[in-house]
């Protein structure tokens, strides 16, 4: 029997070691899926998912992971990569939908303005902040949007340091929903940051321009794969009410 939303949420640990019995490639594939249903900037969704079930590929990105335990001992692993380089085909994509649904529909002066707004912001918006060139645009923008922002408000993060950010926050969200979805069927992850991530894109021939957000170990817990209990900050030092 599947977990609620929230006793999924208190399942979920970083567990570092896993049993030595097989998950089910199909379902770690469905909890893939529900990744994609995740919050994403522009609906750009600038993310890709490399799911391991080789043992060999899984013993070489365990090297690349320093040998964490969470890695040696995964049945499958899941690597989680930002893909802000895709930005145009996204953006294409989501153009090439929005069209597609205007054309099944009466067009009304109402749902006019909407298409076009739409238009505009996948056609010129989305490549004014996402375009740069050696940084030198994304510098250019991140200037003239503070000058415009002393008189009004305004979208300051142009960068690409700051693209970036948009991008992983993204497959920071994927994640998030992929090991929700696993603890709600009783299967474990640990998300691991510690990696050399050339070794990785190397050994699964991930593109250059890609970044690796982070690598996923899949398994069942062993008893000795969570190493304590759960610390977390008081609510009250994290939590502000604004009435």
């Amino acid at each position: 029997m599947e977990k609620t939303v929230s006793e999924a949420i208190a399942y979920r640990r970083a567990v570092r070691v896993f049993k030595e019995e097989p998950i089910d490639t199909q379902k770690v594939e469905q909890c893939l899926k529900n990744a994609t249903l995740a919050a994403t900037s522009s609906n750009l969704q600038l993310w890709e998912f490399y799911h391991i079930t080789n043992p060999e590929i899984i013993r070489r990105i365990a090297v690349a992971c320093f040998n964490q335990n969470a890695s040696k001992t995964a049945k499958q692993l899941v690597v989680v990569v930002a893909r802000k380089d895709l930005w145009r085909q996204r953006a294409r994509a989501n153009l090439k939908f929005i069209e597609e649904g205007f054309n099944n529909t009466e067009m009304t002066p109402r749902l006019e303005k909407r298409r076009k707004m739409a238009q505009n912001y996948y056609g010129k918006l989305i490549p004014v902040t996402y375009f740069d060139f050696l940084g030198i645009f994304g510098w250019l923008k991140f200037l003239a949007f503070q000058l415009v922002g002393l008189f009004r408000p305004i979208y300051r993060q142009a960068r690409t340091s700051d693209m970036r950010v948009v991008a992983h926050k993204s497959a920071g969200l994927a994640a998030q929903n992929f090991m929700i979805s696993m603890a709600s069927i009783g299967y474990d992850t640990c998300p691991m940051e510690g990696s050399d991530t050339l070794r990785v894109k190397r050994i699964l021939k991930i593109p250059y321009r890609a970044e690796i957000n982070m690598v996923i170990g899949c398994g069942i817990r062993d008893e000795k794969g969570i190493y304590g209990p759960r610390f977390r900050i008081p609510f009250k030092e994290v939590y502000r009410l604004i009435n």
